[in-house]
């Protein structure tokens, strides 16, 4: 290997942290403010445990470590050694003998070998230097090409107020389709193949909102016990998307082709992030990254004992955003993703961790004011969830514009709506009408959502009352246990078809709901075609049917995938109602099913279970939809509205098939199943 040239010749391009290729060689580029001293470990294939050259960087005035391996190229796999104080009592864990992951790196190869010797004297083993021999295999850093022709890709930049978001987990999505070559499934590359594309677009979706890609792990617990983290949550490398979703060994340039597809089909593509923390566990945790490379400049370490970490996240340790190097790394992630992988927005996993300051949760944070300052990062879709498990973590309704939040209030009203719960309706009423009491000034606040990857499937949620979380190999415990979910009679698979026929109404009415809400809707992949997973509603550690998708059912539930599709088209029908986000006042009223509006009492009635919602164009009666809803276990008849000059007519029912065309016209009443929603639309005359 060839001596680096002279430092003070770095070019712009060299000046960004991570490797970087630049046709003659590789620069190096390490933030490690603390170090003593910063060596990359260069190996001649990702699978060697023996490395073939150290190349020791040099420390510049702002904490960064630069050098230069000329001749190297895309495919280099490295580590780095971080040489600096080891004192847990002062928050630094530097260890030499660990091989670390270049937090920037753009892409990893290989795996954590679990062991004792990951975890070294952490583990009150005394530190000695690892041999080649001996030393536990961590993930190999790779230096890439980052080479691709975009072609004429453009953002679709989609509105807001016409957005509806699919949630998908890459590998579940394709795994099992029929339609999507074997050696595919699962991966980058079969979610961009058209028979999936195709689907996507047949439900009227605009954005795809990919589970965790960035590289994660799976930790020890699981694997000791032959689970995986299926979910992606346990993020090691930022930069990297994960290689498991590859088919050809190449997971930027596949990830890219993904994204490239999409957009050329119209689709958004919104990516599930998780930089409130890492895993590198507790205080016991493995030293595999961040640790090793700047532990004080990266996380929340507890006040008078910062040999442990504050445990935001119930991941064991949360990143400290607030600190220049965490800061840093996510600002710099984001505009990676953004500008070189063209992904058109983010959903922050835990995302108050990322605002949190001494007092608590701060909607003006530095990330926060950082994103809105950026020129490139501005113009994307931004996404909370808006909880964490520390002092004051629930903050739904609190985090600025331009953030939209899941609504987990908007979640559990509907839910408890169509499960029958007494007096529901005003609650769901302010929820339809984008939970204004939430967000007075952000229309597209509200992301709208029954069902997510966390939790029942939507079949599960109308099958099941109680959580079957055995296969977790926690006797139970974990999962959530307030479902607020029902089984229409039997817990679980049933045979009874009156069963199975209210069960797929309800799953209708879930559907209409979302369609009819003024928030940003979103579907959880497989609902549409009835994806359970037997009960289990924690499926983070299933890597298998429990939680792919099966696409041979799309046979038997053909209706449904229709219904979704006649539903959002119906939506997309009347932008004069959502695409500008909440209409004015006059647009929309309320009505109880004697075709009243509803009174005072009428919203506080906790007999009421059902609910008319009329929807009026700005401009006339002409269009104005009719949304009749009925939670209640027997049919009722909703007197109607009428308007001179015209008539209704029916256009969707969540109790019927919907293989043909429904246009039946109804006069002064009509009547809505049990557990049923009922659309209709007035038709002037002509």
């Amino acid at each position: 290997m060839s001596a680096p040239p002279d430092l003070r010749a770095l070019d712009v391009a060299g000046q960004s942290l991570g490797a970087h290729w630049d046709g003659g060689g590789v620069w190096f580029a390490v933030r490690a403010e603390h170090a003593e001293a910063v060596q990359v470990c260069l190996f001649a294939t990702p699978e060697d445990r023996h490395e073939s050259h150290r190349l020791t960087l040099e420390r510049d005035a702002g904490g960064v470590w630069r050098g230069y391996a000329a001749d190297a190229a895309p495919g280099l796999a490295y580590g780095l050694r971080v040489h600096g104080p080891y004192r847990p009592e002062e928050g630094h864990r530097h260890n030499p003998s660990k091989l670390l992951v270049d937090p920037y790196a753009r892409a990893l190869a290989g795996t954590v070998s679990w062991s004792d010797e990951v975890y070294g004297f952490e583990r009150g083993k005394p530190e000695v230097a690892s041999t080649a021999d001996s030393a536990p295999f961590v993930p190999r850093s790779l230096v890439v090409d980052p080479a691709f022709s975009w072609g004429d890709d453009r953002r679709p930049a989609t509105p807001w107020g016409e957005t509806v978001l699919y949630e998908a987990h890459v590998k579940g999505m394709t795994a099992r389709h029929p339609d999507v070559p074997q050696a595919l499934r699962g991966t980058y590359l079969g979610l961009a193949e058209d028979a999936v594309v195709g689907h996507l677009l047949h439900l009227g979706v605009t954005a795809v909102e990919l589970l965790p890609v960035q590289h994660s792990i799976t930790e020890r617990r699981l694997h000791a016990m032959g689970l995986t983290n299926y979910w992606g949550y346990d993020s090691l490398a930022f930069f990297a998307p994960d290689r498991r979703f590859s088919s050809l060994g190449d997971p930027v340039r596949e990830f890219k082709t993904l994204v490239r597809r999409l957009h050329r089909a119209g689709l958004e593509v919104i990516l599930d992030v998780v930089f409130n923390h890492t895993a590198e566990g507790d205080h016991r945790g493995p030293t595999l990254s961040l640790r090793g490379l700047d532990n004080r400049g990266h996380y929340r370490l507890e006040p008078g004992a910062p040999e442990r970490y504050l445990n935001y996240s119930g991941c064991g340790n949360t990143l400290d955003i607030r600190k220049p190097a965490a800061l840093q790394l996510v600002l710099d992630c984001l505009r990676y993703w953004a500008g070189e992988m063209h992904v058109d927005g983010f959903r922050f996993d835990l995302a108050p961790t990322l605002g949190r300051d001494p007092d608590g949760f701060n909607a003006g944070s530095p990330l926060f004011k950082a994103i809105t300052e950026d020129p490139l990062l501005r113009q994307l879709k931004w996404i909370a969830e808006p909880w964490d498990i520390g002092p004051g973590g629930y903050c739904l309704g609190r985090f600025p514009d331009p953030w939209a939040e899941w609504n987990d209030r908007y979640r559990d009203t509907v839910r408890g709506f169509w499960r029958g719960d007494a007096g529901k309706v005003s609650e769901l009423a302010t929820r339809l009408a984008g939970s204004r009491d939430l967000y007075p000034r952000r229309r597209h606040g509200s992301i709208d959502f029954v069902t997510c990857h966390d939790g029942f499937t939507l079949r599960d949620l109308v099958s099941y009352e109680q959580k079957h979380n055995h296969g977790n190999g926690e006797d139970n415990r974990d999962g959530h246990g307030h479902n607020l979910s029902r089984n229409l009679g039997v817990e679980g698979a049933t045979h009874d078809g009156e069963i199975l026929r209210l069960r797929r109404r309800l799953m209708r009415s879930f559907f209409a709901t979302l369609a009819l809400s003024w928030g940003v809707p979103m579907l959880a992949h497989g609902d549409e075609i009835g994806r359970t997973q037997h009960g289990n509603n924690n499926a983070y550690c299933h890597d298998d049917e429990t939680t792919w998708i099966d696409w041979h059912t799309r046979g038997t539930d053909t209706d449904l995938t229709d219904f979704v599709h006649r539903v959002f088209e119906l939506r997309r029908e009347a932008p004069w109602a959502w695409s500008q986000g909440v209409p004015d006042p006059p647009t929309l009223g309320w009505l109880h099913p004697e075709g009243r509006i509803l009174s005072e009492g009428d919203w506080h009635d906790p007999e009421l279970a059902q609910l008319g919602m009329l929807l009026h164009p700005p401009d006339g009666p002409d269009g104005a939809l009719l949304a009749l809803l009925n939670a209640s276990g027997t049919a009722c008849t909703f007197q109607l509205p009428t308007p001179s000059g015209g008539r209704w007519r029916v256009v969707l029912d969540s109790s019927v098939d919907h293989e043909e065309e429904m246009d039946e016209a109804v006069a002064r009443e009509t009547r809505v199943a049990a557990h049923g929603v009922r659309i209709l639309r007035w038709s002037a005359a002509t």
